[in-house]
């Protein structure tokens, strides 16, 4: 790419926005030009906005410390200076969709973090090694936001990156029913032992909305486009628990499932290994070269050893075996804020601009 795009980040401050600040240092493609927040930090630089609550493990960039936060109700400034944005906003629903569509409606590709959309029917959800064809309904989305070059996609939930794909790799032996439990990081809420210390030792047996999430968002992701809509599939159906965890980062998953068609534990772990999807074949500057991993230990995967896999952009997979009531279960783990938040969103991205979706303002 001769000349990087230029990218705003809409709620730059919190957990995520920090998230794509420190995934965006030095990316290839994209330069991070504009960051947004809330009027309470708007006029502030990045660094005096965030103060003390810069939450990753990285030093903050020099590149965004000096910029001017802006404010990001003011669509039509921000916009102004962007090729793209990422969504990262911490608003009610209902303002998110509204604040989403107004910067499409800009001609501003939005790509969401948020959960807002996520159901809205012209708008994709995508993982890019499993349903890319998805994002072909931005032509049909585009047409009811009345833009040429605006529209919203998003990622889906964190919760589900450690076994949709698994079940993915495993669709020609038609898993038809899955029980999944989600051990979740404090990440995922925001937080950090700092700032969660009834956390430490502890664990809370419900997390708002995320089992519904971690139910129906994996059967959108199955779905096919009809008449201009992403209608979901209906199988495999899946109940599943979803519990916080004293972990900071780290999504794991003990997920039971059967199967129409019988496969060997051979073939299962076969087609984890190598399973491929687009981001692989057109090398994506954020793709992990082995998307899911299978490790034969019996005391793996462990988030202290292996949510990192490729720069937190894989799936670790493991203890593979036969259930005494289900066919098989295994335990999938993946990291909730790269992969399952800022980083599937910026693999998106990537895939959006090898596609012609994003590219320079004229």
């Amino acid at each position: 790419m001769e000349k990087k795009l230029r990218v705003g980040i809409l709620g730059a401050t919190g957990m995520v926005g920090q998230r794509f600040i420190s995934l965006l240092e030095n990316h290839p493609w994209y330069e991070v030009v504009t960051v947004a927040a809330s009027p309470r930090s708007a006029g502030k630089s990045y660094e005096e906005a965030v103060g003390d609550r810069w939450k990753m493990a990285t030093p903050m960039p020099e590149a965004v410390k000096h910029l001017t936060v802006m404010n990001v109700n003011e669509v039509g400034a921000v916009a102004a200076g962007v090729d793209f944005v990422f969504s990262a906003v911490d608003m009610t629903k209902d303002e998110i969709k509204a604040i989403e569509e107004a910067y499409a409606k800009t001609e501003t590709p939005v790509v969401s973090n948020n959960s807002a959309h996520r159901w809205t029917p012209d708008v994709p959800m995508v993982i890019p090694e499993i349903n890319p064809e998805h994002f072909e309904i931005i032509k049909d989305q585009r047409k009811r936001l009345g833009t040429e070059r605006g529209f919203i996609a998003v990622k889906p939930n964190c919760s589900i990156q450690s076994y949709a794909p698994v079940l993915t790799a495993w669709k020609e032996f038609e898993p038809y029913e899955v029980v999944a439990t989600t051990y979740q990081a404090i990440s995922g809420a925001g937080k950090t032992f700092k700032d969660w210390p009834e956390m430490e030792g502890n664990i809370i047996p419900y997390i708002g909305g995320e089992e519904e999430k971690s139910e129906q968002e994996p059967l959108r992701l199955w779905g096919t486009i009809e008449n201009g809509e992403i209608v979901k599939a209906q199988e495999p159906v899946i109940t599943c628990q979803c519990i916080r965890v004293p972990v900071l980062n780290g999504h794991t998953a003990a997920v039971f499932v059967k199967f129409r068609k019988q496969p060997a534990k051979e073939e299962l772990i076969d087609r984890l290994v190598n399973f491929k999807g687009l981001p692989q074949e057109l090398d994506l500057p954020s793709a992990p070269k082995q998307f899911i991993q299978y490790l034969e230990e019996d005391n793996r995967p462990q988030v202290a050893l292996d949510v990192d896999f490729e720069d937190g952009m894989g799936v670790s997979v493991g203890r593979l075996r036969t259930d005494s009531v289900y066919d098989y279960k295994f335990i999938g783990l993946s990291h909730n804020t790269v992969r399952g938040a800022a980083g599937g969103a910026v693999l998106c991205a990537e895939l959006l601009t090898a596609k012609g979706y994003i590219k320079a303002r004229d």
